[in-house]
């Protein structure tokens, strides 16, 4: 159900089509706490990050062709 109150929101910011999700699931997709291919269903592996060495949790399954950098790391590199 798309209610009055979303609608002004919507339109007041230019939105021009209706969401497809309902509230709750659209606040669950944005916290990551959702079921699916991006919520907090996925399952955190051990790496170890190819800069500083130390261990690191990742939620996608590394492979040896691609480095895995913890956040620390990976942030750095994202300032250069």
């Amino acid at each position: 159900m798309f209610t009055a109150g979303e609608q002004e929101f919507f339109a007041a910011r230019g939105f021009t089509n209706e969401p497809k999700r309902c509230l709750a699931c659209r606040a669950a997709k944005r916290t990551g706490t959702g079921t699916g291919p991006r919520g907090g269903d996925r399952p955190l592996l051990e790496a170890v990050c190819a800069a500083c060495g130390q261990k690191t949790v990742v939620s996608f399954t590394p492979t040896a062709d691609r480095p895995v950098y913890c956040r620390e790391c990976y942030q750095a590199r994202r300032t250069l």
